[in-house]
């Protein structure tokens, strides 16, 4: 199988291309908007695969009469396994694609509407599967009708029945957790007129338990520094009349997870704590995958976004919320405490994945395109 690059302004010439040099038979297994460097070539760069390719005989003889150094049994079982899998990735891409290029090819329509996921950076799969599910001809109501139905949101602050309300805000250094757990304890507890504590197991960052006790006394928010899980399950007691609790922990690199496991544990071990992840919206796809694998050993049920004001580009956010399986609770973007936090919502995540509606980005400060 042969996989090839095409550049184009649009992913329509991109496709006529790939079929005048690679055959009819050229299956689209992904496109994209071209990297910088390679702009001047076409706005999009569209990769292709056919299975028309095999190499000549004698170079296969050739090839045959070499003799390589042999990789050791470990490595070589490895690589195979590697291999496999990138050709299942690969088959299931082309599977999915099957209906999904067909529609693009056939409509002006759908192939803008893949051109606006693309941009979106949503997964390639999944827009195959927009597209598929969309049908011709593609409107704009067919495709947020779609992708609404990808779209799970879930603002509730705490498991049902649990007592007191508890949340965990957890996530990777810089995430914006200290400011988002502020932004909450206003919106919900004081301007809520309901009762709040504030709970730091942030004990790891030089300053940090200090900066949210600042936080707490100009709010008139309880505020407690814990430094073990068995202070922590004290302290959930001492606070069971509260209406809401909310728990902010340290962020860790990937090589300090092990700190972690006593909360891990505890957090398994304890169903009225709901524990949130929170990611910035602007981080890139790869390491949002990457930091939502390293959390997981904290189980979180929800997702929730920050920095939304520092991106264009939102369709990471839905790969992440559909990749994990899991609702997002809030999406925040800048400093305003707490104007700038919104519950999410289908309808807002639509707005600022398919940037549609000017009044929904403006929550955030971001400019409809």
């Amino acid at each position: 199988m042969r996989l090839k690059s095409f550049f184009a302004d649009t992913i329509e010439e991109a496709i006529q291309r790939a079929h005048r040099e690679m055959g009819s038979e050229a299956m689209l297994v992904n496109s994209k908007t071209s990297p910088h460097e390679a702009r001047h070539l076409g706005a999009y760069e569209v990769v292709c695969a056919a299975d028309n390719d095999p190499l000549p005989e004698e170079t296969q003889f050739s090839s045959s009469r070499i003799e390589q150094p042999q990789p050791p049994v470990d490595k070589l079982s490895l690589e195979v396994s590697q291999l496999k899998q990138q050709m299942e990735r690969l088959a299931l891409a082309l599977a999915r694609s099957g209906a999904g290029m067909a529609g693009i090819a056939s409509d002006p329509e759908l192939s803008k509407i893949f051109a606006t996921l693309t941009q979106a950076e949503l997964d390639a799969d999944l827009a195959y599967d927009v597209i598929a599910q969309i049908g011709a001809p593609g409107t704009t109501e067919a495709l947020r009708t779609v992708l609404g139905r990808l779209i799970h949101t879930d603002n509730q602050l705490g498991r049902p029945g649990s007592c007191p309300p508890a949340v965990a805000l957890i996530g990777p250094p810089g995430s914006g957790k200290t400011t988002t757990l502020v932004k909450l304890a206003v919106r919900y507890g004081i301007t809520a007129r309901k009762p709040a504590q504030i709970l730091s197991l942030d004990t790891y960052r030089i300053g940090a338990a200090e900066e949210l006790r600042s936080y707490a006394s100009i709010l008139g928010i309880g505020f407690q520094v814990i430094e073990t899980t068995v202070a922590l399950a004290q302290a959930l007691e001492e606070h069971r009349q509260k209406d809401l609790v909310l728990i902010d922990t340290p962020g860790l690199a990937r090589n300090e997870m092990d700190w972690f496991g006593d909360l891990a544990r505890f957090l398994a071990s304890c169903a009225g704590i709901e524990a949130h992840l929170v990611l910035p919206a602007s981080m890139r796809t790869a390491d949002l995958k990457r930091a939502a694998e390293q959390y997981d050993i904290l189980q979180p049920s929800k997702l929730l976004f920050t920095r939304v004001d520092e991106t264009e580009t939102f369709g990471p956010i839905l790969n992440q919320s559909i990749r994990m399986g899991k609702p997002v609770s809030f999406l925040s973007g800048g400093q305003r405490i707490p104007e700038d936090l919104e519950p999410a919502t289908p309808e807002l995540i639509l707005d600022l994945v398919l940037k549609g509606h000017p009044a929904g980005l403006a929550k955030f400060g971001t400019a409809a395109a």
